[in-house]
């Protein structure tokens, strides 16, 4: 499984189903979809629609062009041609079992199967399976496209190389795989998650909390602390300079003491069911479901924003899937042996919806932003990659002159044109163009002076090899083309 996967198919497009669709669309991969329901294409585009608005703010790492998404009517011509299936039918183990049976009788030996069961052991069911070695669960949460973890669960005859290819894969389109040591029920997260359930229906029951009031209790208290650190790190932190070993002294009798009821069920009966419903209600009712799916959505990405300021928890792995987003956003733009002798196509995008101000033009910020990305194209182009930075260098932008043109609409397709109107050991200077790709006018133009810089030592220094070499390259083009008139106005001119 070491080729990329391009196109996946989706059995099940309900909230689970869809929020893998909405992942998957938005990193660049090919969705085929079946499920029965008459709602289905629609309520997978609502949320789509939702996670696209989501991306938008989650990240301004220029996002992957989507993926296409097909809807099918049968199982058969959805897996027949895809490298990756993940199934998300009702928990039903018969019904899972016969969905997972056709899913391997016609999709390619070479796929992987995946599941999105909350609870149900692989082994139990991957039984009848013709190849089992490739199926195991991969068990996300809710919403999919934006919490990174994914559960993996091998079973019996699930080979070590499918739940490591699995895992790469969740990798590449932004998760955090966890691959369990052994095959349990519930898996892991469900398992914390059901104690706190359990122990909540009591309160409930017992009228000593509502439904709000229990909400509150893990949202303004704990629950902020387990979104970064969670639990035994939180109580390892608790337990001072001493750590664990002195917080289980100190809390480790409490074990003892009748403070919860988890060996206890209370009965789920209709006046239980109507006062937790009623209470949910008296909560939330206000908001539609979209409304709280957007809601939680803006809240999730400010706090995963905030953890990656500190490259900490869900934030580091925000920080390395926007990583590869810029890499993959430089690569592949430009060919192998581009034309010097006219200015470099480095740079695509679209005016997302988030970037439009009130006149529901692309506001002046974003411009900048535009031609940011087209200089990490650049600089991606001449070699300055991870390797470099690593070794202590990079190359910082220090004068920058943007002349803003003409507006642009929400939704219109963007290009930049890049040349290189000069350069010595320590410095270049280019000019962007930011040309709208339907009508070829210029929007925008922007120039700027870049700086090499030793990092470690906080001040400028010559050029790697491998970029110089690369820059000249390009000035041996660039040289001959014609300097824009209004190049160097505001910025100084570097002699050659």
């Amino acid at each position: 499984m070491s080729k990329e996967i391009e196109k996946a198919a989706l059995i099940g497009g309900g909230v689970i189903g869809g929020g893998w669709a909405a992942r998957l669309l938005l990193n660049g991969i090919d969705v085929n979809v079946y499920d029965p329901s008459e709602t289905a294409e629609r309520t997978l585009n609502e949320m789509l629609a939702n996670a696209k608005r989501a991306y938008s703010k989650l990240t301004m790492a220029p996002l992957l062009k989507p993926g296409k998404l097909v809807f099918l009517d049968s199982i058969e011509k959805a897996v027949q041609d895809v490298a990756f299936v993940q199934e998300s039918a009702p928990e039903r183990l018969e019904l899972k079992r016969s969905i997972l049976n056709q899913i391997d009788q016609y999709t390619p030996e070479t796929a992987l199967i995946c599941s999105s069961t909350s609870g149900l052991k692989p082994s139990a069911l991957q039984s009848e399976m013709k190849h089992p070695e490739r199926f195991m669960v991969g068990h996300p949460f809710n919403p999919v496209y934006l919490l990174p973890l994914v559960e993996i669960c091998g079973g019996e005859n699930t080979s070590a190389e499918s739940k490591q290819s699995a895992a790469n894969f969740y990798r590449q389109i932004g998760m955090k795989p966890l691959i369990l040591r052994k095959e349990i029920d519930a898996f892991i997260a469900d398992r914390l998650l059901e104690a706190v359930w359990r122990e909540g229906l009591w309160l409930i029951r017992d009228d000593v909390a509502t439904t709000e009031e229990l909400d509150d209790a893990i949202r303004f208290g704990f629950g902020l602390r387990w979104a970064q650190m969670g639990l035994f790190e939180t109580y390892r932190v608790a337990g001072g300079e001493a750590g664990m070993r002195h917080f289980i002294s100190q809390f480790g009798p409490t074990l003892s003491l009748p403070w919860t009821k988890l060996m206890d069920v209370p009965e789920l009966n209709e006046e239980l069911i109507e006062k937790i419903v009623s209470q949910s209600d008296a909560q939330s009712g206000m908001h539609s479901i979209r409304e709280l799916e957007r809601i939680r959505d803006d809240n999730l990405v400010a706090i995963m924003q905030g953890l990656k300021l500190h490259d900490w928890g869900a934030g580091a792995v925000l920080k390395e899937y926007e990583e590869r987003l810029y890499k993959k956003a430089h690569s592949g733009v430009v060919s192998s042996e581009p034309d010097f002798s006219k200015p470099l196509s480095l740079h695509e995008s679209k005016v997302r919806p988030d970037w439009l101000d009130y006149n529901g033009h692309m506001t002046e910020s974003r411009y900048l932003q535009v031609f940011g990305d087209a200089t990490d194209a650049l600089l991606n182009f001449i070699g300055m990659d991870e390797t470099y930075r690593k070794q202590g260098f990079s190359v910082y932008t220090v004068e920058t002159h943007i002349r803003h043109l003409l507006e642009v609409a929400g939704g219109e397709p963007l290009s930049v044109k890049t040349q290189l109107l000069g350069f010595d050991e320590k410095r270049f200077r280019i000019v962007h163009k930011l040309i709208h790709v339907s009508s070829g006018d210029v929007l925008a133009t922007g120039e700027h002076m870049l700086l090499s810089v030793n990092t470690n030592e906080g001040k400028a220094c010559p050029f790697g090899k491998i970029l110089y070499e690369k820059l000249e390259k390009i000035w041996q083009g660039h040289q001959n083309l014609d300097v824009p008139d209004y190049a160097g106005k505001g910025i100084r001119r570097l002699e050659q």
